[in-house]
């Protein structure tokens, strides 16, 4: 990977055209090196696009270190990337880039237009009037016998030898928009150390009877708490919102939680949620509700008006208790406050937000270079770290890729 000519500008091959590639070839860029970025698919960013469809969630509010310990067993780690480029450094980079933003009611920061579409534009853009060359179409498989990186394009193989590499390659979600974990088995045969992908940010199944699922599939739960029980034993709750789906149960406050969720499955088989479905109520007062008199309407519609749940909060309670739940009535109030459902696995990776499981972070040294390849760099979602949603997960792999691009840096200044 060494360059003979010392006084030649060095080339570098940023592999994987998501935010932490394209960071880290801005960066690289400016340092002035020569950068060749390299896209699986037509165009650069598509699944930070996908991401931003409903509101393009930037980075979150939240004051270090409580930001760094979204990340949490590797808040250490994943906050000395953060030193070197934060929540307000991401802001302030957009703000360059045009791109106002601000901190919605959830401490959420997006821009003021909501979009992601004009974001990236800009982005590309300026990094091809700056120099990086882009090409896509370009499917990045390993390396071929004489360490050059290989890629199948339209018109067959290509060999690339480049004097350093940053690897970005995403994580193991949405296939289809290029984060498909391919990256793998190259790595791996390399010697790198990888912690097997899995599901994060993800919804669970749940066992539905067929009645319930077919009639309120897509169905909201909102405000419900969740309490759990964390990997270390202690209980935890958390209010927040999320839906009834065919196949159980989904949604941002499910998101939250789902680390731990999958950590207890992978443990146990199976994980318990309760759900408090009347917030604001306890079990006293949820019976003495309940006990007033029916005046010959449904338990269903006795339900809605007299414990002021929906028909979807009314259905779990049938869901749990059976047809007959209104012969019960402190069992109904207990239920409505502490709803027990028993979580059987993750949903599949193709169809979750993100992934945990990557490059182990001992694999790579502090400049996010490869213990295994000197010269081969890796940032993004491809390293084994994970964050609910909320913007920590953009942050982090702006923030890597700009550690990357600065190891490159100093890497190449020693050659």
């Amino acid at each position: 990977m060494s360059n003979p000519d010392r006084h030649a500008p060095r080339r570098v091959a940023v592999v994987g055209g998501g935010p932490a590639g394209l960071f880290a070839a801005e960066r690289l860029r400016a340092a002035g090196l020569e950068v060749d970025l390299y896209e699986a698919k037509g165009s650069p960013g598509r699944k930070f696009l996908i991401a931003g469809k409903g509101g393009l969630n930037l980075t979150h509010s939240d004051a270090r270190p409580l930001f760094d310990s979204r990340y949490r067993e590797q808040a250490g780690e994943v906050g000395r990337w953060l030193d070197g480029f934060d929540a307000q450094a991401l802001r302030d980079w957009a703000a360059d880039l045009g791109v106002e933003t601000y901190v919605g009611s959830s401490g959420r920061v997006f821009p003021v237009d909501r979009k992601a579409a004009p974001l990236l534009r800009g982005w590309v853009r300026r990094l091809k009037e700056q120099g990086v060359r882009l090409h896509v179409n370009h499917r990045w498989c390993g390396w071929a016998s004489d360490g050059a990186l290989r890629f199948n394009t339209e018109d067959g193989h290509l060999d690339v030898h480049a004097d350093a590499t940053v690897l970005a390659l995403g994580g193991g979600s949405w296939p289809h928009l290029g984060s498909d974990g391919a990256w793998v088995a190259p790595l791996q045969a390399r010697g790198v150390d990888i912690a097997p992908l899995q599901a994060a940010n993800c919804g669970f199944d749940v066992d539905w009877t067929p009645l319930f699922a077919q009639r309120n599939a897509g169905a909201p739960l909102k405000p419900v708490v969740a309490h759990w029980i964390d990997l270390t034993g202690q209980p935890r709750s958390l209010q927040g919102e999320c839906v009834a789906s065919d196949y159980g149960i989904e949604g941002s406050l499910i998101y939250a939680l789902s680390a731990d969720l999958r950590e207890t499955i992978n443990r146990k088989g199976c994980a318990p949620l309760w759900l408090d479905l009347a917030p604001g109520r306890d079990e006293a007062r949820l019976l003495a509700d309940l006990s007033r008199p029916r005046k010959g309407r449904s338990f269903g519609e006795h339900l809605r008006r007299q414990a002021g749940v929906d028909a979807v909060k009314a259905a779990l309670v049938f869901e749990h208790l059976g047809k007959d739940a209104g012969n019960d009535l402190a069992a109904v109030a207990a239920t409505l406050k502490r709803l027990p459902l028993k979580l059987l696995r993750p949903r599949p990776m193709a169809e979750v937000i993100s992934t945990a499981g990557g490059v182990r972070l001992d694999a790579i040294d502090a400049g996010l270079m490869l213990r295994a390849l000197p010269g081969v760099f890796c940032a993004g979602e491809m390293l084994d770290w994970e964050a609910p949603t909320g913007g920590y997960l953009l942050t982090a792999c702006y923030a890597s890729g700009l550690r990357a691009a600065e190891g490159v840096i100093q890497w190449l200044a020693t050659r």
